[in-house]
């Protein structure tokens, strides 16, 4: 087991890649630096179990003898590059209609990377909401597990329900002037 320091520190960066299957990923400072490990009890107590390649972190770390580390994530943004041609729903709709969409609690049903798609169901309610890897990143995800809570704002799609906006459930409380 590794010794901490106490001290530690609030960096930015950019998120290197993460994989949920691993348990980590890793985070590029903007000030530059070793790059730092992101672990993902480290994500989950921010609640979430994943977070896009690209996305911005703000992140304490923590100088180690095995390297830096992230300790506590203060806020994730989604990165900027998304490709929206996939999703014609979203590309036809006002976006103030999607940002107007109230929040509502969902759980996972199921996700599958891979295909890029899954579901989820609001609570209350039977019916499937379709949810596209694209929403995903476009919200700082890049993985949903079975069971795992969200807040989603939902749409008619064409095909039916679809989330337009996928949050951690958690990061859904600090959000609810929305």
């Amino acid at each position: 087991m590794s010794q901490h320091t106490q001290d530690t520190d609030v960096v930015t960066g950019t998120v290197k890649w993460f994989d949920p299957v691993k348990g980590f990923g890793f985070i590029v400072a903007n000030s530059g630096g070793p790059d730092i490990l992101l672990h993902v009890n480290v994500l989950r107590n921010f609640g979430q179990s994943s977070v896009a390649d690209g996305a911005e972190v703000n992140v304490r770390i923590q100088h180690t003898e095995r390297g830096v580390q992230a300790v506590e994530v203060i806020s994730i943004k989604p990165p900027d590059h998304t490709d929206s041609s996939s999703l014609t729903d979203l590309a036809e709709m006002d976006q103030h209609d999607v940002t107007d969409a109230p929040l509502q609690p969902g759980r996972v049903k199921w996700f599958d990377k891979g295909k890029g798609f899954g579901f989820a169901n609001v609570f209350g309610s039977a019916d499937d909401v379709f949810l596209h890897v694209e929403v995903l990143r476009r919200s700082g995800l890049s993985d949903l597990q079975p069971g795992e809570a969200l807040a989603l704002r939902v749409i008619d799609g064409k095909r039916g329900h679809m989330a337009a906006e996928v949050l951690a459930w958690e990061a859904a409380l600090t959000k609810k002037g929305d």
